[in-house]
C-alpha cells in the first residue's frame, strides 16, 4: 500500500514537474485524510441533530394525539353512563312545551287582534305577550306559564266587559224583551231560552222584495295579500241597506295566516254571479246558504249544491246551527267557537231572511237564541274582530276590514 501510494507520488512529481518530499507527502496525505474525517463528522453530526429534532416534534404531536384520545374516551364514557331514556324524555317534554306554549300563545294573539280591530285598548296586553315571548326564548316554561295565564284572563275579563256594555245598550238603543223575531227592519232585543237571556241585533227583510247579494273585495280565487273592504264600503258600493260581515277568513293581524293574508277557501258566488273557490270545495262538507227570489236554501254540505248562477247569492260557513227550526250544533273541540263572545249569523223563516249578532254567547248558545226567535234555518258566520252589522249604518262593529260581505238590496 506505501509502495503504491509512493508510486503515484513519483508519478505526480514527473508529470508536474514539481520536486516534494517523500516526508512532507507523508504530511500531506495525512491532512487531507483528516479533513476529510472531520468534515464527515460534521456532516454526521448535522444529521444525528436533525434526526433528533424530528424525533422531538413527533414526540410532541404524539402527546397531543394522546391527549385529544383521552379526552374522546372519557366523553364516551361519559356518554355510555348517560341515561339516554332520561335526556329523550327531557327532550320531548321540551318539545312538547314549547309546541302548546307557543300554540296558546297564537291563539291568544289572534284574540288580542281581535279586540285591537274592536278598537280596544290592547297596551298592556301587548307587553305581557312580549313578556311571554322572551320567557319562551329563555325556555322559562313556568314563568311563561305564568304570564300566559294572566294574559288570557284579563282577554276574557276585557271580552265580558265588552259584551256587558253589548247588553247594556246597542247604539244607545235598550233591548225590548221579545221572543218573537221581527218582520222586517232592525230590532234589539233580550231573548229568554231554556240556557239563559241574551241579547241579539237582528235585521229582518223579505225575501220577495229583497235580493240577498255576497259582495267580494276580489274578482276572483286569491291565495294571498287579498283585497279586504270595510261593511260599510260593500254597503255604499251596492246600494244595500242593511248588510253583515261574511264567511271566516285569514286576518293579515294573525301570525298563522302568513302567506295567506285575507284569503277564505270556502264556496261563495258574489253578486256577479262568479263562484269563488269552485275547485277545492267539489267534495266539501261546508254548510252552505242560498239565496234566491222569494226563498232561502240552507244545504248541510257544499257539495250537495251545484255551481247555479240563477240564484242571487251563495256563501258557505260553518256550522249550521239550525236546520228545520232544530238545532243542528251541538259543539266541538274548537276554543274560538266553545269561549263567549260576539256571533255573527243568517238565517230564515219562511221567505223572511234575518241577518244579526248575538252578543255574549258561544256558538251553541247562539243557536239556542236563534231557535228561541223562531227561525227555522240559520248558519254561523265570521266573528270576534269581523263582527260586523249593517243597518242604514253600523250597529255592530265596523270590524276590521273583510274579504266578502252579505249585502240586503232592494228588489
Amino acid at each position: 500500500m506505501e509502495k503504491k501510494r509512493y508510486n503515484i507520488f513519483m508519478s505526480y512529481q514527473i508529470k508536474s514537474g514539481v520536486k516534494i518530499s517523500r516526508g512532507v507527502f507523508i504530511i500531506l496525505t495525512i491532512c487531507l485524510y483528516s479533513l476529510c474525517a472531520t468534515v464527515f463528522t460534521v456532516h454526521y453530526v448535522l444529521q444525528i441533530n436533525s434526526a433528533r429534532n424530528q424525533i422531538q416534534i413527533l414526540a410532541a404531536e404524539k402527546n397531543k394525539i394522546n391527549n385529544k384520545l383521552s379526552f374522546a374516551q372519557k366523553e364516551y364514557s361519559d356518554l355510555k353512563n348517560q341515561d339516554q331514556y332520561v335526556i329523550n324524555q327531557q327532550l320531548e317534554k321540551d318539545i312538547y312545551n314549547i309546541h302548546t306554549s307557543y300554540a296558546s300563545l297564537s291563539a291568544s294573539f289572534e284574540d288580542i287582534a281581535d279586540l285591537k280591530a274592536q278598537k280596544q285598548n290592547i297596551n298592556k296586553l301587548e307587553d305581557l305577550y312580549v313578556g311571554i315571548v322572551k320567557d319562551l326564548s329563555d325556555l322559562n316554561y313556568a314563568s311563561a306559564e305564568s304570564k300566559l295565564t294572566s294574559l288570557n284572563e284579563q282577554i276574557k275579563k276585557i271580552n265580558n266587559d265588552l259584551a256587558a256594555a253589548n247588553t247594556t245598550s246597542v247604539a244607545n238603543v235598550s233591548a225590548t224583551v221579545s221572543n218573537v223575531a221581527p218582520n222586517s227592519g232592525f230590532s234589539y232585543q233580550l231573548v229568554k231560552t231554556e240556557i239563559g237571556d241574551f241579547t241579539v241585533s237582528i235585521v229582518a227583510a223579505d225575501l220577495n222584495s229583497t235580493r240577498v247579494i255576497v259582495d267580494t273585495a276580489s274578482d276572483s280565487d286569491c291565495r294571498d295579500s287579498c283585497p279586504v273592504l270595510s261593511l260599510g264600503d260593500y254597503a255604499g258600493r251596492s246600494g244595500a241597506f242593511a248588510g253583515i260581515n261574511g264567511s271566516y277568513f285569514c286576518p293579515a293581524s294573525y301570525p298563522s295566516c302568513v302567506g295567506k293574508t285575507n284569503s277564505f277557501d270556502t264556496l261563495v258566488m258574489n253578486k256577479n254571479k262568479k263562484y269563488f273557490n269552485s275547485d277545492n270545495n267539489v267534495y266539501s262538507t261546508v254548510p252552505v246558504a242560498v239565496f234566491g227570489s222569494g226563498f232561502a236554501r240552507f244545504i248541510g254540505r257544499s257539495l250537495d249544491w251545484g255551481r247555479d248562477t240563477g240564484v242571487d247569492g251563495v256563501i258557505a260557513n260553518q256550522p249550521l246551527l239550525l236546520s228545520g227550526g232544530n238545532i243542528a250544533f251541538g259543539g266541538n273541540d274548537d276554543p274560538k267557537q266553545g269561549s263567549r263572545g260576539s256571533r255573527s249569523f243568517v238565517g230564515n223563516k219562511v221567505s223572511t231572511v234575518y241577518i244579526g249578532v248575538v252578543y255574549n254567547v258561544t256558538v251553541v248558545q247562539a243557536a239556542y237564541v236563534l231557535k228561541a226567535l223562531g227561525l227555522e234555518n240559520a248558519l254561523n258566520l265570521d266573528s270576534g274582530g269581523s263582527t260586523a252589522l249593517w243597518y242604514g249604518g253600523y250597529k255592530a262593529g265596523p270590524g276590521r276590514n273583510i274579504p266578502n260581505a252579505i249585502l240586503f238590496v232592494r228588489r
